[in-house]
């Protein structure tokens, strides 16, 4: 929320109750057989954040327009800082410039790994590597009236188990039980201690913490900015199909869009309609293939 950029998810016996001047992130996966999608949206209920919310929605936008086989990343990323930058809010009569939260970026996705290994930047500067043909990218921005720099603050509720350790150095009963059931149940994916609460797994930190310990699984603290700034987040997740790219994360309510030949896009994310044939994306208000 409000100047939590990512990894934050209540913790059992949290009481927050969300307010009328709060900027809610809602960031979301699923997968099938660790195949995966990644996408995210924000929610406010003051009109003031509408500028905001629209700042990181467009640069998104931008990434996906310009993702394409053979794009760089850096120039990407140098588009993106360009779009979103150019927004400003203002907030109880304060006008804030609207940064890119430079130390975020979007990422490859692999099987069972969310962050796969090239990045996407959201600001200029990046590596000069190309996007290729078959690969899955989830294009995200954070659009932030802080720093535009997070840094790691708060009570853990993320992790993942590593995927780099081999050997489980685990002797603990209950530590290798409760593995046991994250193996089964998130394999390398991300889990939050409710959901262990969930499973019934009760007092389960004094099992988990020996894990994290050992390096067998891995914290994300939240990521903030510095207090009283908010942030804006959204995302989609594309495949670069070899005829054009494909936006899985799309649906009715969620920018349903495929788009051909890596041109164009419709940022009211209403006018949207998907052609039958699944190839290109056309525009309600101008009734036009984009490509």
């Amino acid at each position: 929320m409000n100047n939590c950029a990512a990894h934050f998810t209540p913790n059992p016996g949290d009481t927050k109750i969300l307010q009328k001047g709060d900027v809610v992130k809602i960031d979301i996966g699923t997968h099938y057989k660790g195949y995966l999608i990644d996408s995210a949206f924000t929610v406010a209920f003051d009109s003031a954040f509408d500028n905001l919310l629209m700042a990181s929605k467009e640069a998104t936008m931008t990434g996906v327009k310009e993702a394409g086989i053979d794009a760089r990343l850096d120039e990407i990323g140098e588009k993106i800082q360009e779009t979103l930058e150019s927004y400003e809010v203002t907030i109880k009569g304060k006008t804030h410039p609207v940064k890119s939260v430079r130390n975020l970026q979007g990422h490859e996705v692999g099987r069972y790994k969310v962050h796969a290994a090239k990045a996407v930047p959201t600001v200029k500067g990046g590596k000069a590597e190309k996007m290729e043909e078959g690969e899955v990218y989830a294009i995200e921005t954070f659009a932030s009236t802080g720093k535009g720099h997070v840094a790691e603050d708060g009570e853990c509720s993320h992790y993942m188990k590593s995927t780099e350790l081999k050997h489980l150095p685990v002797k603990n009963t209950r530590s290798k039980f409760l593995l046991k059931l994250l193996d089964e149940n998130y394999s390398t994916l991300a889990f939050c201690r409710r959901w262990i609460d969930d499973m019934g797994f009760e007092k389960h930190y004094s099992a988990l913490k020996p894990l994290i310990e050992a390096g067998v699984v891995e914290e994300y603290p939240p990521l903030n900015d510095i207090s009283g700034s908010y942030i804006a987040q959204f995302e989609h997740t594309i495949l670069l199909r070899p005829t054009c790219k494909e936006i899985l994360s799309a649906g009715d309510d969620y920018c349903r869009a495929v788009i051909n030949g890596c041109k164009g896009y419709c940022l009211d994310l209403s006018l949207i309609h998907i052609c039958r044939c699944r190839r290109y994306a056309v525009c309600r208000s101008r009734w036009s293939p984009y490509h």
